[in-house]
C-alpha cells in the first residue's frame, strides 16, 4: 500500500484492537464468567445497574469487507440478548427509570436499560419487531438532520467507496496521498487511517473530505445517508410506543470535541428543540456523538445540563452506581461490540466484574 496508514477507527479501544488483543481479551471475560466472578459481583449488587447500547440491527451481511461490523448484531442476537437479561432476573428498565435508580439507595434488583445510537432505518424494520414482541422499554438517540434527509452518514460512503475501489486517492493535509487496496487487509487497514483521521476534522473540512471523496468514486452521499436513517414518519410511529424513549445526539452526529464551544452548544440545544417540535414531545435525554474520551470534553457535560438534557451517556464502559455516585451527564454505557455473539461475556460486562471501581464523579454543578 502506498503511504501506508497508521491509526485506530472510530469507538472505544477495544473495538479496534488487533486480533490478537482482542482473542486474549475474549478469553480473558469467558474466564471471568467460568470463575464465578459475574455471579459473585452480582449477589453482591455491585452498581445499581448498566446501561447497553446498540447501534444498527440486521441480518448478516455476505462479503468479506465489514468494518463496522462491531456495530451490528442480528435481530436474532437482540432477541437471546433480551431472552437472557430476564433469565439472569435484571429488570429491563426505560432510561427515566435508570434515572431514578440512580439516585437512590440501590435496589435489590439490577437493572439494564437498552438504547440504540443513530436512528438507523432497520432500528424500525429488524429491531422494533423483536422490542416489541416482547415489550420491553428502549431509547432511541436521533441526530436530527438525518430524520431531515440533510445528515451526512460519512463513515458509510467512506465504506461503499473503499469496498468497490482497488486503488484511492485523496487530499490529506494539503497534498494528495495514493493507496492501493487490492486485498481486503489493506481495505480494512486503510478505512481505520481514514476513519480516525476524519473524526478529527472539524465538520466543514469533514464534509468537505467526504464529498470530494464521493465526487471522485461515484457514490451518493445524499443517497446513502437518507436510505440508513429513518424519517419523520418512522420516529412518529415509534414515539407513539409508551416503552419507547426518544433521545438527542445533536443535529448533525458530530463530535464536541470538534467544536467551538458555542457551536457544540447549538448543536446540543437545536438537536433538542427539533426533536421535541417534530415529535411533539419532551426530549429529556442525550448521547455524546460518538461517546469515546476523544470525543467531548468535561466543559460538554456542563453544556448538556444548560442544554435542558437530564441524563447523557457516553461510550465509556461501566456500570451505574447508585446513590448518585454516578454523574446523569456523564453515564458509562456498555456499547456491545456485534462481533462478540457470546452471552457469558455480556453477563460478565453487565455485572461490572471487568470494570475497576468507578471514582464518584462530580455532578455538573461542581464542574
Amino acid at each position: 500500500m502506498t503511504g501506508r496508514p497508521r491509526g485506530r477507527g472510530r469507538g472505544e479501544a477495544d473495538a479496534k484492537l488487533p486480533f490478537e488483543n482482542r482473542v486474549l481479551t475474549r478469553l480473558k471475560l469467558e474466564l471471568a464468567y467460568f470463575g464465578g466472578s459475574a455471579l459473585l459481583a452480582s449477589r453482591e449488587s455491585r452498581g445499581a445497574g448498566a446501561i447497553l447500547g446498540f447501534e444498527r440491527v440486521r441480518p448478516r451481511r455476505a462479503g468479506r469487507f465489514h468494518p463496522e461490523r462491531s456495530r451490528e448484531i442480528t435481530p436474532r442476537f437482540l432477541d437471546r440478548t433480551i431472552r437472557a437479561l430476564k433469565r439472569w432476573n435484571y429488570d429491563i428498565v426505560s432510561l427515566d427509570e435508570a434515572c431514578r435508580r440512580a439516585v437512590i439507595l440501590a435496589e435489590p434488583r439490577r437493572f439494564v436499560s437498552i438504547g440504540f445510537d443513530g436512528a438507523y432505518k432497520d432500528l424500525i424494520t429488524d429491531a422494533y419487531p423483536v422490542l416489541s414482541r416482547h415489550g420491553i422499554p428502549f431509547t432511541v438517540y436521533v441526530p436530527t438532520a438525518f430524520p431531515d434527509g440533510l445528515g451526512e452518514a460519512w463513515w458509510l460512503a467512506l465504506e461503499a467507496i473503499i469496498a468497490k475501489e482497488r486503488r484511492l486517492a485523496l487530499m490529506i493535509e494539503s497534498s494528495e496521498r495514493r493507496f492501493g487496496i487490492a486485498s481486503t487487509s489493506e481495505k480494512y487497514e486503510l478505512y481505520a487511517f481514514l476513519s480516525n483521521w476524519m473524526r478529527t476534522l472539524a465538520p466543514p473540512d469533514l464534509s468537505a473530505a467526504i464529498n470530494d471523496l464521493c465526487r471522485r468514486y461515484s457514490v451518493d452521499l445524499a443517497a446513502v445517508s437518507r436510505e440508513a436513517a429513518m424519517d419523520w414518519s418512522d420516529l412518529t410511529r415509534l414515539a407513539a410506543d409508551p416503552n419507547v424513549t426518544i433521545g438527542s445526539a445533536t443535529v448533525n452526529y458530530s463530535a464536541l470535541s470538534n467544536l467551538k464551544d458555542p457551536a457544540a452548544l447549538r448543536e446540543m440545544t437545536m438537536g433538542r428543540a427539533v426533536a421535541q417540535t417534530a415529535l411533539r414531545r419532551e426530549v429529556r435525554h442525550f448521547a455524546y456523538p460518538f461517546g469515546d474520551r476523544d470525543s467531548f470534553r468535561r466543559a460538554h457535560v456542563v453544556m448538556a445540563a444548560e442544554a435542558g438534557f437530564v441524563s447523557a451517556v457516553s461510550t465509556i464502559p461501566g456500570i451505574v452506581e447508585p446513590a448518585g455516585r454516578t454523574n446523569l451527564r456523564a453515564l458509562p454505557r456498555i456499547a456491545w461490540d456485534g462481533r462478540r455473539q457470546s452471552l457469558r461475556i455480556m453477563r460478565v460486562l453487565l455485572s461490572g466484574a471487568a470494570f475497576a471501581p468507578v471514582k464518584p464523579t462530580p455532578n455538573a454543578a461542581q464542574l
